[in-house]
């Protein structure tokens, strides 16, 4: 947001009889506007701290990865929805937190199938395993790339459409294997 000076140095170069509610209001949202585009701090490119404080959370209970990965997904999901970016599918925006999953430090496996995210999981976990500097330039571009993407694809629709999808290669054991887990697993209080 603009601060205070910014505020001041343009009120006295308005003529007073221009000083008006309406000007202001344009002026401010044309500020909050450039803010919006130039901030492109850490946080809206690596995971926010409640977000690894709940997977190591997670870690801790004994969970397994792919729950402590799903803290991540979860975040893409919200900042979708937000508005921060978009992503060109419900796919996408679950690859891109599994991503940052592994890049965390989440020992979630690469998928046994798939050359390519085959071979990027396998460098996201070993960047998760080593300090890296991430480049700038790079995840400003990822960033302005995805902002020219749509928003549905977090939408309650496209995510039902993907976890059914999801649920019908698995086959009726696995789905019915992984709902007795569930059941098993669930807390007291039902979450």
């Amino acid at each position: 947001m603009a601060s205070e000076r910014q505020c001041a140095c343009f009120v006295q170069r308005l003529p007073l009889a221009a000083l008006n509610w309406a000007h202001l209001v344009a002026w401010w949202r044309s500020i909050a506007r450039a803010n919006r585009r130039i901030n492109l701090n850490p946080g809206n490119i690596m995971p926010e701290q409640k977000t690894v404080q709940r997977a190591r959370r997670d870690a801790a209970q004994g969970k397994s990865p792919s729950t402590q990965a799903g803290e991540f997904v979860r975040e893409q999901i919200h900042h979708i929805r937000e508005g921060k970016h978009g992503a060109r599918s419900t796919k996408q925006a679950i690859a891109i937190g599994l991503s940052e999953a592994r890049r965390s430090g989440v020992p979630l496996a690469p998928p046994k199938e798939g050359g390519n995210m085959k071979r990027k999981a396998g460098q996201d976990l070993a960047a998760g395993r080593r300090k890296h500097r991430t480049s700038a330039k790079r995840s400003r571009a990822a960033i302005k790339a995805l902002k020219k993407e749509g928003r549905s694809a977090a939408s309650h629709r496209a995510l039902s459409r993907q976890a059914r999808q999801a649920a019908r290669k698995r086959g009726p054991r696995a789905r019915s294997q992984a709902g007795k887990k569930a059941a098993a697993t669930r807390g007291r209080g039902g979450t």
